[in-house]
């Protein structure tokens, strides 16, 4: 049986501790979706199209690495793609809280899911989507913590 994991998140804009989590995943399952949340609750500075561009353009170089996007329950969304696996990145204590309330309700909807969880390699630990957008606003230096193609694409949202 082919081993297929969901990676979802909002990825706006995608980091390298994403494609950190991503990449390590690739490695352990045979197909990995990363799916883009399109939740209608949050003002992404992304749109859905515009990031699952991105994460295409930097997740080109990994063959069983496959980029959707989906809005509703997570858990119906990999039942439709007969994912046996969910895939997450954990960064810190407070991340794991509430991602195991998440994996719960999943266990309750579809008993057959298991979830992952992956640490995020330590240079990454401190990183989120939210930070490196906040630090791109303002000019600072984000190399380190994007894929050039983001970088560039955070300077033309920002300095547009």
């Amino acid at each position: 049986m082919e081993s297929i994991a969901v990676c979802p998140g909002s990825f706006d804009p995608i980091t390298y501790g994403h494609l950190d989590i991503i990449r390590r995943g690739a490695k352990v399952f045979d197909k990995v979706y990363v799916v883009v949340l399109n939740n209608i609750a949050k003002q992404p500075l992304f749109t859905v199209q515009e990031r699952i561009e991105l994460i295409r353009e930097v997740t080109k170089d990994i063959p069983n690495v496959q980029v959707d996007e989906f809005s509703g329950l997570l858990i119906d969304y990999a039942k439709s793609v007969n994912a046996n696996a969910i895939l997450r990145g954990l960064r810190a204590v407070s991340d794991f809280e509430y991602e195991m309330q998440i994996t719960s309700m999943n266990r309750v909807l579809n008993e057959d899911i298991e979830t992952f969880f992956v640490m995020t390699n330590n240079q990454y630990s401190f990183l989120s989507s939210s930070i490196v957008k906040e630090v791109a606003k303002y000019n600072g230096k984000i190399t380190e913590l994007v894929p050039p193609i983001v970088e560039k694409e955070l300077h033309k949202k920002f300095n547009a």
